[in-house]
């Protein structure tokens, strides 16, 4: 059956980049987009940083960069500092950029620790620029600089969600999708093909749909309330279950800093996003080791300034669904599964989720093999963000807390006991297919925390060794004159950006 009417069930930042992005099949398409979304349900809306994939959605749709993020109070990110997670008093930086590049076809950690061993004593940081712009809060781009020698920027951005979602909601409107107010209190299901043929509001209203998009939260209204998919919960590797969130001012009136920071505590960790005139926080936490109370008053104590709101605590089971595509209905955003925001993937899951129906999305009609291949993309997805999540609690050597301990000592999953222990013996990691993270973020948290190379491919002695001492000394060079010559964080959104003030 022909796909001519979509509805998305829920708003929020799930919903209405959802909506964006399918609002371009209406051009050339006899196509109707349907929201539904109800102002009495309030949004979770505590995923305020981002990962450099979310530049291309951007571009994608076909945003103005600088317009978005003025509407958002968005700042730049250039990746995430890590605060006492692999033992109190640690703090290393997360970067989005690679250490160096690689040479004779050696990735560079190999490189480096060929030279450390020869006594070169400069830390890996040192050759990456991203590192090195956040430690002095400096931001540009590569274009910004004047000089095509140079190597390039990576970033992503610290936004609003809300603020983002209503932005978004413009866009979409202004390309023909209809937003419905109201609540849904029934479903109704095909007798034959147990597809959703439409859902009711309390208000009475019907609608009816070809394709439906569940946005609808941790409740999966659709995938889960009505179909029964089914979830597969991680929690007894990823045991924090609660978060309280709490936004505040930067009281002391300093810049944002250009990364996103989380700062590991007793029994989960606090995360800070700086916006231009304000900061998210939350505390991530586990509820068997930590009461709500103790949580937020941690939180409180650990904020640049007092709270502008209520606390909002939210709770949460870490997991995903058994599957994402469920014969006519497709759960993308918290209604398709929950990764806790330590590495800032779940505005990129609705992403990938978004560009995943997209490209496999036929307005023919809805085969089985365009679900199963959905499904079966999401799950290897879902399952690599999973084990680098498990990686930050596992590789610790904390043992202050009854947590800590736990993590410490807890069962991980083959493929992560493979990768850490790849990584210890040569400093080797094997990317599989496409997942997400790189080389260079296995190495920075393994580093970052505890887990050292004892060795390196054997061919980095291959290498010139006066040849490649002196690219490194470029590379090094030119990173310091790039950090040199940019401007402070602060001052480039000031120029590029700048957000009212609210």
């Amino acid at each position: 059956m022909a796909i001519e009417r979509i509805v998305i069930v829920g708003g929020g930042t799930a919903g209405w980049m959802t909506a964006a992005a399918l609002s371009k099949l209406r051009k050339g398409h006899d196509l109707a987009i349907t929201l539904v979304e109800s102002e009495m349900i309030g949004t979770v809306g505590v995923g305020e940083a981002t990962i450099p994939p979310f530049i291309e959605f951007q571009q994608m749709l076909g945003v103005n960069e600088a317009e978005m993020l003025a509407a958002v109070q968005g700042s730049f990110k250039l990746g995430i500092q890590f605060v006492n997670w692999g033992k109190l008093g640690d703090s290393y930086i997360h970067p989005f950029g690679n250490y160096g590049y690689p040479m004779g076809g050696i990735t560079f950690p190999h490189i480096w620790h060929h030279f450390q061993q020869q006594g070169d004593n400069r830390p890996i940081q040192v050759f990456n620029v991203e590192t090195m712009a956040a430690y002095f809060g400096k931001f540009a781009k590569k274009k910004d600089l004047g000089r095509d020698d140079l190597p390039p920027v990576n970033y992503a951005y610290h936004i609003n969600a809300t603020a983002y979602a209503a932005f978004l909601r413009k866009f979409a409107e202004q390309r023909g999708v209809v937003r419905q107010e109201g609540k849904v209190n029934d479903v109704q299901l095909d007798p034959e093909t147990g597809h959703v043929t439409s859902i009711k509001l309390e208000s009475g209203q019907q609608i009816s749909g070809d394709l439906f998009i569940d946005c609808s939260g941790f409740r999966g209204l659709l995938i889960e309330q009505a179909l029964e998919t089914g979830y597969e919960e991680w929690t007894h590797w990823l045991p924090c279950n609660r978060a309280v969130a709490l936004p505040c001012n930067r009281d002391d009136g300093s810049p944002p800093p250009p990364f996103t920071r989380a700062t590991a505590h007793s029994a989960g960790w606090q995360w800070q996003v700086p916006l231009q005139h304000r900061n998210g926080n939350g505390h991530v936490y586990c509820d068997s080791f930590m009461e709500a109370d103790e949580a937020t008053d941690i939180l409180v104590r650990h904020m640049a300034g007092k709270p502008t709101a209520d606390p909002n605590h939210l709770r949460f089971v870490t997991g995903r669904r058994k599957k994402f595509w469920n014969k006519n209905v497709i759960a993308i955003g918290l209604s398709a599964g929950f990764m806790e925001p330590l590495e800032s993937t779940s505005i990129h899951l609705i992403n990938t989720g978004i560009n995943k129906l997209m490209a496999l999305l036929s307005l023919d009609g809805i085969t089985e093999a365009q679900a199963n291949s959905f499904n079966r993309l999401t799950v290897k997805e879902y399952e690599k963000i999973r084990d680098f999540l498990i990686l930050h609690y596992k590789a610790t050597s904390r043992d202050d807390s009854e947590f800590w301990n736990y993590c410490r000592t807890m069962d991980v999953p083959d493929s992560l006991t493979e990768k850490i222990e790849l990584f210890r013996i040569n400093g080797q990691v094997f990317r599989e297919e496409d997942e997400l993270f790189t080389e260079t973020s296995w190495a920075a948290v393994m580093m970052g925390q505890g887990i050292a190379m004892q060795g390196h491919n054997a061919m980095a002695a291959t290498l010139d060794p006066e040849e490649t001492r002196k690219e490194l000394d470029e590379i090094e060079k030119s990173i310091r004159f790039m950090v040199q010559h940019m401007p402070g964080h602060g001052e480039y959104l000031a120029r590029y950006c700048p957000a009212p003030q609210v």
